[in-house]
């Protein structure tokens, strides 16, 4: 069941950001592993799409590796992250079209509003975005 309002840590939130911040002109993205539905931890994977500033594609090898390390860890899948350097925190039509896991969470960190980061997340389910409400734990 598709949950309407889901919570991050601040540590998990701080690590998106962060990785969004130092990534001004490329997308960033990977994966985050959860257990019992609560984010544990942030799998950052290389974006080896050929147009990195307005598309992600997530390195085959690390994105493999990022699913062992969670089932060693003893944890699924709880979100799909990735930023949009110049375009709001929105899925656009390629993310809708790419959205290949229906049960979780995507995350998508956006520069563009005029110099405050944004995320929000969304549940992707046949190409149709609908939002989540997301607050932040300690």
């Amino acid at each position: 069941m598709l949950k309407k309002e889901i919570q991050l840590s601040r540590k998990i939130t701080t690590q998106l950001l962060h990785q969004a911040q130092i990534s001004p002109r490329a997308e960033v993205c990977g994966l985050i592993g959860g257990k019992d539905g609560i984010a544990v931890n942030c799998y950052p994977i290389e974006n080896t799409a050929s147009n990195p500033a307005s598309r992600f594609q997530l390195n085959a090898k690390q994105h493999i590796a990022a699913f062992k390390q969670m089932r060693d860890n003893g944890e699924e899948l709880f979100a799909i992250y990735h930023s949009h350097p110049s375009t709001p925190a929105e899925p656009s039509a390629t993310d809708l079209d790419m959205a290949e896991y229906p049960e979780a969470l995507y995350l998508i960190i956006s520069l563009n509003t005029k110099g405050v980061l944004e995320i929000r997340g969304f549940h992707i389910v046949d190409k149709q975005a609908l939002e989540v409400t997301l607050s932040m734990t300690e």
